[in-house]
Formats: C-alpha cells, sequence, structure tokens
C-alpha cells in the first residue's frame, strides 16, 4: 500500500449497526466479514476465481472496454433467500446520469456461485443489516460482480462518477486487486459537508452504506509499472424495499 493511502477504520461486527445509524457508512475488516457470517474465511476466498471469466461490459457509454461483470437478483424475507428469473439492471437518470434510463442484461452469475452457503449467509446478513436501518421487511437484493482492468491503461470503477443508487443499503466488497495503484473510495455526505476517503486493499474489506445518507464513488485505477496490466475485483451487493429497481414504471 502506497504511503499516500489511507486505510479504512474497520468497525467489528457488533458495532456494524451503531456506525451505519451514526455515520452513514461502515467497514468491516476481511475476519470481520467472517466472524459477522459466521464462515471462515476461506469460504469468501474460494468465490474468487470466479471472478477471471467474466464476460464484457457491453453498455459503457464512454467507449471503454475496462469493466466486465455477472449480476444475479435475488429476494430475502427473515431466513428465506430465493434466487429470481435473471433481469436486466435498471436505474433511473436521477441515480445514474451516465447509464440510467436503459435497461442493460448482464450475463447471470454461476450458478455454482450463487448456491455455496458462505454466498447465501452474505445475502442474508446483508438483508439483516438493510432491516436494522429500516424495520424487518422483505429485500430485494441486485449483486454484481466487477473486474475493472487496467488494459486500456486507466480503468474507471465508477464511470459515473460520485453518486446514489436508488436503493436502501448498498455493500462493496473488495474482493481482490492485482498491480494497480489508485481506486480508493470516497464516501461523502449526501446532505452535508463531511466525507471521508480510504482505500481498500485486503480481500473480503467490506463497505455497507447508508444510500440515503450518503453518496460514494471510486477513484480511476492505473497499473504500478507501465505496460504491466493489473485488476481490481468488486462484489457490489443493494438491497431495496418493496419491489426491484424499475418494477414501479
Amino acid at each position: 500500500m502506497a504511503m499516500t493511502d489511507f486505510a479504512p477504520r474497520f468497525v467489528s461486527p457488533a458495532q456494524l449497526e451503531t456506525a451505519l445509524r451514526e455515520d452513514g457508512y461502515a467497514v468491516l475488516s476481511p475476519q470481520g466479514v467472517a466472524d459477522w457470517l459466521g464462515k471462515p474465511l476461506a469460504q469468501l476466498d474460494a468465490l474468487h476465481p470466479d471472478w477471471n471469466g467474466l464476460p464484457p461490459d457491453d453498455y459503457l457509454k464512454d467507449g471503454g472496454r475496462y469493466r466486465q461483470r455477472r449480476h444475479a437478483c435475488f429476494t430475502v424475507d427473515g431466513h428465506e433467500l430465493q434466487q429470481v428469473p435473471h433481469r436486466a439492471h435498471w436505474q433511473p437518470v436521477e441515480y445514474n446520469a451516465l447509464h440510467g434510463g436503459m435497461q442493460r442484461w448482464f450475463a447471470p452469475m454461476e450458478a455454482a456461485t450463487v448456491v455455496q452457503p458462505v454466498w447465501q449467509q452474505l445475502m442474508r446478513s446483508l438483508a439483516e443489516a438493510a432491516s436494522a436501518l429500516r424495520g424487518p421487511q422483505a429485500w430485494f437484493v441486485e449483486a454484481h460482480q466487477f473486474r475493472i482492468d487496467t488494459a486500456g491503461g486507466i480503468g474507471r470503477p465508477t464511470p459515473e462518477g460520485a453518486h446514489r443508487d436508488g436503493v436502501d443499503l448498498v455493500a462493496v466488497a473488495l474482493v481482490g486487486r492485482h498491480n494497480v495503484k489508485g481506486g480508493e473510495t470516497r464516501v461523502f455526505e449526501a446532505a452535508g459537508r463531511r466525507g471521508e476517503r480510504f482505500t481498500m486493499t485486503e480481500p473480503w474489506s467490506l463497505l455497507l452504506l447508508d444510500d440515503a445518507r450518503v453518496i460514494h464513488e471510486s477513484t480511476p485505477i492505473q497499473p504500478l509499472a507501465e505496460g504491466e496490466g493489473g485488476w481490481r475485483d468488486t462484489l457490489v451487493v443493494t438491497c431495496r424495499a418493496h419491489s426491484f429497481q424499475g418494477d414501479e414504471t
């Protein structure tokens, strides 16, 4: 980690609900995530090879070819987790000025990924965190596997810039990074001046965000050494009450 990088301020699983309520965001360490899920960290690490075969994101409007992804949707009601039929990802332009207002049909996540017990526990635990913020209810969950690479010299994790997602809870897990610099996470109050920045470097560090209170972005990545490629892998999961985005329209 470069000397100019700021490490995230980790909270313990016991502090998670309070931090989300008071600050609008919280970051768990990899071991904190394992303890929170009640699963060995090795089970999360075993998911990472799935990121090696992500297909290209063909919807980038900036002309880039630096993003690969898969997508899956679920409902979580109490302990009951169900994957729903594959569907398009949709956001209004109010939340995504670059890619909003269009149905984006990404490749579905691999069946072998979503049946893993650690994956299913992660979905349930994130829904529980959303219920702690908004009250117990059914949650409509979207999961996105991302790989951002530097094959073109630069990769943009959030080409839309600082944004909200139009949901209740956003979770961003760093799954891994290789031979890159940058990728700093920035979190700002949506209705204030306070902001923080840090760089997640440890695989399975997990950022949780109250989407109503904060906006967020990640800065571009570049290769550490010129002529050598690199990548940054993340998992982004959103929880939304009542319906998936776009169902109302």
